[in-house]
């Protein structure tokens, strides 16, 4: 695929992408805050909303549902449109749409009208959270500052999912359950003339034709994998047709998909990224770490309301120092990757949280808050710095061009992560629950079968029994609870540790290419010539930088200092004019330097009048302890 960059966006983000850019992530970070806020909001409201619409069960489902599976399924959609048709248009359009989307919300007086006002939450949604990282790309072109906007993006989301319960008790408490949705409509009137004014418009790849038939395919395949794993969640039984044919007919349609786009010339997805290791990497551990948390997270929501006894919006500040230490961690993400680098800064992230989730199987019965706040912290931070980093690698490894696809696919993991978190520890939980409360004393089977769906059941179960049996099925259910609690932690652990394992496939270092783009290039075209041209010309770049001009001094340098350090030097990295021959092959002019024209050196013997060309270089951050200063 050809680098077809416009110059309009180019230009643009160049423009607004100097003193302004740190207002543009905060314009950013503010419209991801409410699609988080979105996202966790509703759930302390059910029991006000469910005695005032009187949904069916069914119903229910769906209006708490429908805006993660249509947010989900639309992701590529969007964040591919995005990258043809421009950024910040699809954007300021998912701005409009995701107001006008919660005044209906908030004003629904039946719950079909409130499923299609979440279904059109889930629509402005898609077409916000991968625009907002993309643009955060172009915007932030330098690695060692996007790395800091990417902390200050991922803490963001953070605070968002986890002061949601805390936002919604307190208006649900104070005011009615539609104004968990009322609030969006102020702040979207705001944020959409100033991200009108502010935001820079860029564009990706706009060769070929937009290929329409491949996009439905990817929204009807992630469709259906998310609904899937939710029914799973949810406790239908896997082989059930409900759950196993949307599951089974999605990954059929994602296989095809791929299919799809490895023969078309313009994909809509940039597959190459996958065949770099940081890349796939960076997404399965995204897929892990949302896996651990969202499904730890409702857990430890039902333990402090059905266990403990606290109320809503007590759970909710239960929950707060997890968000601090998501804060703290996003806060100070940058400067602790340039130190030691994202393998090290996964791999501990994924050790903190495993450390933190085994803690909290200390939990019991009673309430213990130092107990709890330690874990809250502990879990916070080790995950919040985990998913920075793979966040920032991923978009790191992947080129402007591809911002809004590389977006969409770390968006749609974080959501596949988050719905498989759901289902999988939702069903470690169930098979562990549920067995304690088949010979309950005095309690009959059909009351005990009824106790076992889940623990609120359980209380009511109980509640209606009394007496003595009541007593009992009250008391077993809790301890099971409990029980189920700490197995379910376990497994999560090990999720963590494995996690902690994948992340040795990420670079030990943060490099930090003056020009992305043409790194990205380079790589691209040499590791195509390599493989047409044999192992015997591997090395060519490395000679013709020398031919080309560049001191044998330099390269010779450059070589010592990778052996006395231990890491391998890519021959695009040693040789300064490695990234000049494998775009001049590949047809692609060479990087301008900072100054707006290709740097030029005239060394000593040069024939007069020729200036040999000497691209972008490429800088390596190394970790602390490696022998080398750090940047």
């Amino acid at each position: 695929m050809s680098r077809t960059n416009t110059a309009q966006g180019r230009s643009r983000s160049a423009v607004d992408s100097g003193a302004n850019r740190w207002v543009v992530l905060v314009v950013l970070c503010v419209s991801l805050l409410l699609v988080a806020l979105d996202a966790t909001i509703l759930h302390v409201a059910v029991p006000s909303l469910t005695e005032d619409l009187r949904p069916s069960s069914t119903a229910l489902l769906w209006i708490v549902d429908a805006y993660p599976l249509v947010c989900a399924s639309l992701l590529i959609l969007f964040g591919t449109l995005g990258d043809r048709v421009g950024r910040r248009r699809v954007l300021l359009l998912g701005y409009a749409l995701f107001g006008i989307a919660s005044a209906v919300a908030a004003l629904a007086t039946a719950p079909a009208v409130l499923i299609g006002a979440r279904a059109l939450l889930g629509v402005g949604g898609a077409m916000i959270m991968p625009a907002t990282l993309s643009i955060l790309r172009t915007v932030f072109p330098d690695r060692r500052e996007r790395a800091t906007a990417i902390g200050v993006w991922t803490a963001t989301a953070a605070i968002g999912a986890a002061t949601g319960p805390v936002l919604g008790g307190f208006l649900v408490e104070n005011y009615w359950w539609g104004s968990v949705f009322l609030i969006n409509i102020p702040l979207m009137a705001l944020i959409l003339p100033l991200g009108r004014r502010l935001l820079p418009e860029s564009r990706g790849a706009a060769d070929g034709p937009w290929d329409v038939l491949g996009a439905l395919m990817a929204v009807a395949g992630v469709l259906g994998c998310v609904l899937g794993v939710k029914r799973a969640g949810a406790g239908d039984p896997l082989l059930a047709l409900p759950t196993a044919g949307p599951l089974l007919l999605g990954a059929a349609l994602l296989v095809l998909f791929v299919r799809r786009q490895k023969r078309r010339p313009h994909p809509l997805i940039d597959l190459r990224l996958f065949s770099r290791a940081a890349f796939t990497t960076s997404v399965g551990c995204i897929v892990i770490g949302m896996l651990a948390l969202v499904g730890l997270e409702l857990i430890a929501v039902q333990y402090l309301q059905l266990v403990l006894g606290l109320s809503p919006l007590e759970t909710g500040l239960r929950l707060l120092p997890l968000t601090f230490a998501a804060m703290a961690a996003g806060a100070t993400g940058s400067y602790t990757l340039r130190r030691i680098g994202p393998r090290r800064m996964v791999g501990w992230g994924f050790l903190l949280t495993a450390a933190a989730v085994l803690l909290l199987t200390f939990m019991g019965q009673h309430d213990r808050p130092l107990l709890l706040t330690v874990g809250f912290v502990l879990l916070g931070f080790g995950l919040q710095t985990t998913l920075f980093s793979a966040y920032e690698s991923m978009l790191s490894e992947a080129p402007q061009r591809s911002a809004g696809g590389a977006a969409a696919i770390g968006e749609t993991s974080y959501q596949l992560g988050a719905g498989m978190g759901i289902a999988l520890l939702g069903s470690v939980m169930n098979a562990a629950y549920a067995p304690a409360l088949a010979s309950v004393p005095g309690v009959p089977a059909e009351a005990s079968r009824a106790a076992a769906n889940s623990l609120g059941e359980a209380y009511k179960v109980a509640d209606q029994l009394g007496g003595t049996a009541g007593d009992a099925l009250h008391q077993a259910a809790r301890h099971s609870f409990v029980q189920g609690l700490h197995v379910t932690l376990f497994v999560s652990a090990g999720l963590l540790l494995v996690g902690a394992l994948m992340a040795r496939r990420l670079p030990r270092i943060m490099e930090c290419p003056v020009d992305p783009e043409e790194a990205f290039d380079a790589r691209e075209a040499q590791g195509a010539l390599s493989a047409q041209e044999g192992p015997d010309r591997a090395a060519e770049p490395v000679v013709a930088g020398v031919a080309a001009g560049v001191p044998e001094t330099a390269s010779a340098g450059l070589s010592e200092r990778a052996g006395s350090s231990g890491v391998s030097v890519a021959p695009e990295r040693v040789a300064s004019s490695g990234v000049s021959a494998a775009s001049e092959r590949a047809g692609r002019p060479e990087a301008p330097g900072p100054s707006g024209r290709a740097d030029r050196s005239e060394p000593v013997g040069s024939p007069e009048g020729v200036e040999p060309r000497v691209p972008a270089t490429r800088e390596a951050i190394e970790p602390a302890g490696s022998g080398r200063p750090a940047h």
